[in-house]
């Protein structure tokens, strides 16, 4: 009989993919696995052949509603409050929805926003382990990838000549004491997670962990799913951190320009692409500033619609507008990808060694950024509350003028397309299985605690 691999992940389209990746190669080395997520990626993940289990309502649904639009951009303290109210309630019936797939699981694998996974692995007796798309374990070779104020940095400046926007190196102990802000975002999940753990599983409150320690202060094996040759493992690390390389997942779609979009490539100079993933604060305002400076650039390019949506009409004859498809066929027909910066497209772009501009909102987007510029693949990233027409259209010309951009972008993709993260993740599940060993199913004793 098959192990069974439950996996639960709450987030965006970009969140999800790398899971289905991981999953068919967890079939393919005989494993059963069921992704747990909401009701968004049921087609996705079934299409690939894996079982999916249902986390509740769309995500799409919360973040397209009217508050979460582009005045909840101009104004979001206004709308934290609703946004944390419904974050909550999505986190509760997620955490029950998954104890149901849970309860027959030999391996639990689980995101940064679903961590009372951690409380289910400890109830059923099962190992669990953790993951993410960047680094998470504490380092004091870099601070967290969501601290951004430095009150040093001003000072740092005046005596360091490196390249403005490059963040110069900070003390070990500061870096170390970034990761505060871990903690702090992680008590947003661990409201829920405490009422879960009582009144779901029948377990005893205990002092929480975190993202990477069990309620024993046990270390938990955390699966880094981003590149190596992006972002290296701190030498500082414990062992059980591991960077297993990104997660691609390759298309089975047997994607191909239609008809309309192979005129458009055939009558003019290879086109850039734009896209903004699955985010829609402040749709309408990107939409204008898109709509601006393609007019002030002159060049042509492919815009990617993603959830937070284009108006078609408002932009010149030399940008195509495009459904969503997958970006590693796509990006084989541009010369350079401009995107929000999140790790799934990131990768991708890289991996096909196109130039690429950032333009960040939040999360990890602003890490990655970073390291594209840091990498030499493209200009310095700008964030999209700072974008204007004029930088836009200024750093479109830059990433295709610069021959640079192309020829690092290219050697970085070389370097990636060595890299199995797949495999070499479900190399460390086989070894935890192993090191865990066999506990005997406990599902009638817990069925009580699930009433």
């Amino acid at each position: 009989m098959s192990q069974r691999i439950v996996i639960s992940v709450l987030g965006t389209h970009g969140d999800v993919q790398p899971y289905v990746a991981l999953s068919l190669t967890l079939q393919r080395r005989g494993f059963h696995p069921i992704i747990c997520s909401t009701d968004d990626f049921r087609d996705f993940v079934e299409l690939h052949g894996v079982e999916f289990h249902s986390l509740g309502n769309d995500l799409r649904a919360l973040l397209g509603q009217s508050r979460l639009g582009d005045e909840a951009s101009r104004n979001r303290l206004m709308h934290a409050p609703h946004l944390l109210r419904q974050g909550q309630k999505m986190l509760k019936e997620a955490g029950q929805r998954t104890w149901e797939a849970a309860r027959s699981a030999d391996l639990l694998i689980f995101a940064s926003t679903t961590t009372f996974c951690i409380d289910m692995a400890e109830a059923l007796g099962i190992p669990a382990i953790m993951t993410s798309f960047q680094p998470l374990n504490p380092t004091g070779e870099f601070p967290y990838f969501q601290y951004e104020f430095d009150p040093l940095r001003p000072m740092m400046f005046r005596f360091n000549r490196q390249p403005f926007g490059k963040v110069p190196s900070i003390d070990p102990l500061l870096n170390k004491l970034s990761y505060f802000v871990q903690h702090a975002h992680q008590s947003f999940y661990d409201f829920p997670r405490d009422r879960l753990r009582k009144s779901l599983l029948g377990l005893r409150a205990k002092r929480r962990g975190g993202f990477v320690t069990n309620s024993h202060g046990e270390p938990i094996t955390v699966l880094h799913a981003y590149s190596p040759t992006i972002s290296p493992a701190p030498g500082d690390w414990p062992e059980t951190s591991v960077i297993t390389g990104f997660w691609r997942l390759d298309d089975i779609t047997r994607w191909r320009p239609d008809p309309a979009l192979e005129e458009f490539l055939a009558v003019g100079s290879t086109p850039v692409y734009l896209g903004f993933g699955s985010m829609p604060f402040g749709a309408q305002r990107n939409g204008e500033i898109i709509a601006k400076a393609m007019k002030l650039w002159g060049g042509r390019a492919i815009i990617g619609k993603g959830w937070g949506g284009v108006r078609p009409e408002a932009l010149p004859e030399s940008v195509y507008v495009l459904d969503p498809v997958p970006h590693s066929q796509l990006f084989e027909h541009v010369s350079a990808v401009v995107h929000h910066g999140g790790a799934g497209t990131t990768h991708t772009g890289l991996a096909a060694g196109k130039p690429t501009f950032i333009v960040p909102q939040f999360f990890d987007q602003p890490y990655w950024g970073k390291l594209v510029y840091e990498l030499g693949c493209g200009p310095m990233p700008v964030r999209i509350k700072k974008l204007t027409p004029q930088i836009l259209a200024g750093a479109l010309e830059d990433l295709v003028a610069t021959p640079s951009y192309a020829r690092e972008a290219k050697a970085i993709g070389e370097k990636m397309a060595l890299e199995d993260g797949t495999n070499r993740a479900v190399d460390v599940i086989e070894e935890t299985l192993a090191e865990y060993g066999a506990p005997p199913r406990i599902e009638a004793e817990l069925a009580g605690a699930a009433e």
